[in-house]
């Protein structure tokens, strides 16, 4: 075990470390010094008084000295030796060090954001990791379905006919949407997408979106309420349009053929309230925190199977952070579930940029 991992015994630090109860690394200087003039002071003093010449009671004076300095003084640089150290490690991909941090001067500030840092470091690669997993993964399901139809046409096992066509632009299609959400995310995390926000009405937007998705699932009935029917919303619409059609297109997925996907639009008092119902599974109260993450699945299998990449509610989420608003899931009874999208009136401070993990 590293010697970083050990647990560290508090009266240990105390000796090894005796001046952290001093606020400031000036204090402690000062007091360094102050107690080497001492200490010099009263050893030549001692000396003389035993009867040492002068010369070797000064030598025996600055060996003294020295040897005090030094160990009242290894506690206050012990921390830059132990970052020196640290960002030695992260520097060859380690990311677990971290510094003890127990002064309570500018070198133990120092220490806490360093820790700090490298915890936000190692949270950043376990993210970097995760993605191109995932994204490697994601990408991997229709190349393979692509290769393998194509080798069956080129080896004549299978005849060119439509189906075979169908299937293969499907999985193009799928491939497409899944580059088009990776670069949206990448430029909604950069905090490049600019919000053009304007009042807009709200029925005609979520109409759109509706037509878009009763194309891609004509079984299944999407109804649309808006109260009032003048109501509008201050945003940029082409981007609230974004989030409603990622929610109704997850709504339509888990939706089953013959069911009813909701969406309704009204004034609340935080701004306008959006909500897509859906008839599905619902959402296990275990899952509602995480699945507005990236690539993150309730139901991995079905997702991945019916073509979902799990990106489409994470820049749901981005979208709405840049507005000010809130997004979130709820349980609907007797089952399904509700998404639930709140934009704020004009004038609430929005924020400069969003940062998720």
């Amino acid at each position: 075990m590293n010697r970083h991992h050990l647990p560290i015994d508090v009266r240990d630090l105390d000796v090894r470390r005796p001046l952290n109860a001093f606020p400031s690394i000036k204090l402690k200087l000062g007091f360094v010094i102050a107690a080497a003039v001492a200490a010099t002071v009263f050893v030549f003093w001692l000396g003389l008084k035993v009867g040492i010449w002068p010369s070797g009671s000064g030598i025996l004076a600055g060996v003294v000295a020295m040897v005090f300095v030094w160990f009242l003084s290894r506690g206050m640089t012990s921390p830059l030796r132990e970052m020196a150290a640290a960002a030695g490690a992260m520097a060859q991909g380690d990311y677990s060090r971290r510094v003890t941090a127990t002064s309570h001067d500018e070198v133990g500030a120092l220490a806490r954001t360093f820790n700090e840092m490298a915890a936000e470091l190692a949270a950043t690669d376990r993210v970097r990791r995760d993605l191109v997993a995932n994204v490697s993964h994601e990408l991997r399901t229709p190349i393979t379905a692509l290769q393998a139809k194509l080798e069956n046409l080129v080896d004549g096992v299978e005849a060119p006919d439509r189906a075979t066509f169908e299937t293969m632009l499907a999985q193009v299609e799928r491939l497409g949407r899944l580059v088009q959400q990776l670069l949206d995310l990448s430029k909604l995390e950069a905090g490049v997408v600019p919000l053009e926000r304007a009042a807009f009405p709200v029925e005609p937007l979520l109409e759109h979106a509706v037509r878009e998705q009763r194309l891609q699932a004509p079984a299944i009935d999407v109804a649309v309420t808006v109260e009032p029917a003048n109501l509008t919303a201050d945003g940029d619409p082409e981007r609230v349009h974004q989030v409603v059609a990622n929610l109704l297109e997850n709504a339509v997925r888990f939706t089953p053929q013959g069911g009813t996907v909701e969406v309704r639009a009204r004034r609340g008092t935080q701004g306008v309230t959006i909500e897509v119902l859906d008839e599905g599974p619902g959402i296990p109260e275990a899952d509602r925190g995480r699945v507005f993450e990236r690539f993150y699945r309730t139901d991995p299998a079905r997702s991945s199977r019916e073509g979902g990449a799990g990106l489409g509610l994470a820049i749901a989420r981005w979208i709405v952070d840049l507005h000010g608003g809130d997004i979130h899931s709820e349980r609907r009874d007797p089952k399904g579930c509700r998404m639930v999208v709140t934009l704020p009136e004009t004038g609430i401070e929005l924020p400069e940029r969003v940062t998720r993990v």
